[in-house]
């Protein structure tokens, strides 16, 4: 479908229904999306065709703010995994993908960004409905992808390897060569924004590639590859599985096959694939989440602080690697700061997110809210005390779906869980402290090491702070923005290896000495 505004999108599909600000829609009839109830999907893409899974099973993807059934998929499993690598495999082995010039290449990226902006509010609903997120949050999701796209399509082709001084009649020469089939595993909360990070400069590399998504969140996942297709990309470079991780995506990170995995998710799961991926010595890209410290000094203006707070926690209802889920407030603001934070976070509106002034949607599902509520149990019994939230929201529209209130602990030490623990909801605790050094160590007294904010207005101060933190990404006077110039990645248990920036590229390639001796003799080494 080709749609220029979200009305035009939704009218197509259902009408208004009374008491929303917008209406319900359902999702576009495309070959790898089934309607509800029905008995075969095709959500399958392997070797260049949509297919259904050997094993015939399907999957219910389900609605998050109202539990209905959004659409059906294919349940893939451990043969149709390898019936993808196969594919990879055949197309990077043969040399045609790799032939491709880099200039093309980044042509091709090119076109797949053009193709996201035409079909961006198509795109950003299929988000919003699969996800839960807001509709502009879904947008803004199209709008990092599409910049992704671009980034690597203007580094593709950019670095042709280096020379190496050598002794005179040497020629030494370094080059960059793709690494070849690519397992990529991505999370449910931002199905779309992840696998660009991998895919772009994957391709940009010259790489092949099977993608399992989330099992709970395929959706945008399918679009995505549709247009990989659209834009002129190669059959069997490209191929995706949907299907639960123990089935489909197991196989990724046990086969020979595969060079490469990639994995954005928990650190459980991020545990296994590393042993599994250690039988046969394949690449690995882990990023596994965090527990990201948001502190805040004397000096700044309240109400911006409180407002980047609330922002930095319950984005996405606080479904997100780097949300500022620990504040660290200085003693001299503590009670006016948490005061306004808990007055502001019960006044967020909770909803669909296809409905208007919503800032948070409903949880992925019953399962992660149960998780979220567990953990908010377990805070109040460490003695942690709520101030906002705590609790599903009293309106009986939402009572089907899997919301849950913007929820603020306060008195909070380092040693809870409640504190330690990525909760990965609309969480947040309040810790205090009364000077830098206490910050910085309360700051990095966590197992994760992703990112984290430092609010001051003090230059020097926010620099020294910034730089005793060990997270990947540090913001000042500000939580959450990234550029796809920018590394993104974690220390300690957040995971190895980095997305984006030129580092990002070098993921997805090989370096290779080439030497060349110009003018060779007998050296008689032999006597």
């Amino acid at each position: 479908m080709r749609l220029g505004r979200v009305e035009s999108f939704v009218s197509t599909n259902l009408g208004h229904v009374a008491g929303v600000s917008e209406p319900y829609v359902t999702l576009p009839s495309v070959p790898y999306l089934a309607p509800p109830g029905s008995a075969t999907a095709g959500s399958l893409y392997i070797d260049g065709r949509w297919r259904e899974a050997r094993n015939g099973r399907v999957r219910e993807i389900l609605n998050p703010a109202d539990g209905s059934v959004l659409t059906i998929v294919s349940e893939g499993g451990r043969a149709d995994t390898e019936d993808a690598i196969a594919a990879a495999r055949r197309a990077f082995d043969s040399g045609e993908w790799r032939r491709v010039s880099e200039d093309e290449r980044g042509r091709l990226l090119d076109r797949i960004a053009d193709l996201l902006q035409r079909d961006r509010e198509e795109i950003a609903v299929m988000e919003s409905l699969d996800t839960g997120k807001t509709i502009e949050e879904g947008r803004i999701d199209v709008d990092d992808v599409t910049d992704v796209f671009r980034y690597y399509a203007g580094l593709a082709g950019k670095d042709a390897g280096r020379l190496v001084s050598a002794p005179e009649g040497v020629h030494s020469k370094v080059v960059y060569e793709p690494v070849g089939v690519c397992g990529m595993i991505t999370p449910w909360n931002y199905p779309l924004l992840q696998l660009s990070w991998k895919m772009a400069p994957a391709l940009a590399a010259g790489n092949t590639m099977v993608v399992k998504p989330s099992e709970i969140t395929p959706v945008t996942t399918a679009k995505l590859v549709e247009l990989t297709t659209e834009a002129g990309v190669p059959a069997g470079v490209v191929n995706l599985v949907t299907g639960s991780g123990p089935d489909a995506g197991a196989p990724l990170s046990e086969h020979p096959d595969v060079d490469l995995i990639s994995f954005t998710g928990g650190l459980a799961t991020g545990r296994r694939i590393m042993a599994a991926a250690s039988e046969t010595v394949k690449k690995i890209a882990l990023e596994l989440g965090g527990k990201n410290p948001n502190i805040i000094f004397p000096d700044v203006d309240l109400d911006t602080a409180v407002d980047y707070a609330l922002a930095a926690a319950f984005f996405h209802s606080g479904q997100v690697c780097s949300a500022g889920a620990r504040l660290i407030v200085h003693n001299d603001i503590h009670d006016a700061f948490t005061t306004e934070l808990a007055r502001r976070a019960e006044a967020i509106r909770v909803g669909r997110g296809q409905d208007q002034d919503v800032r948070c949607g409903p949880l992925v599902s019953a399962e992660h809210r149960a998780k979220v509520e567990a953990a908010v149990a377990r805070g109040v019994e460490e003695g942690a005390r709520i101030i906002a939230g705590g609790r599903r929201p009293d309106d009986p529209d939402l009572a089907q779906g899997y919301f849950y209130r913007p929820t603020v602990f306060v008195d909070c030490e380092r040693s809870m869980d409640i504190v330690q623990d990525e909760v990965f909801g609309p969480v947040v605790t309040v810790e205090r402290f009364e000077t830098e050094r206490q910050a910085i160590e309360l700051g990095n007294d966590t197992d994760y090491g992703l990112s984290g904010g430092v609010w001051t207005n003090d230059t020097a101060r926010g620099e020294r702070v910034a730089a005793a933190l060990r997270h990947g990404t540090i913001w000042i006077n500000d939580f959450g923005p990234y550029f796809p110039g920018a590394e993104w990645g974690g220390y300690g248990r957040s995971g190895i290896g980095r997305e984006l920036g030129p580092a990002g590229l070098d993921e997805y390639r090989e370096a290779k000495h080439v030497y060349r001796n110009l003018a060779p003799e007998p050296q008689r080494w032999f006597g």
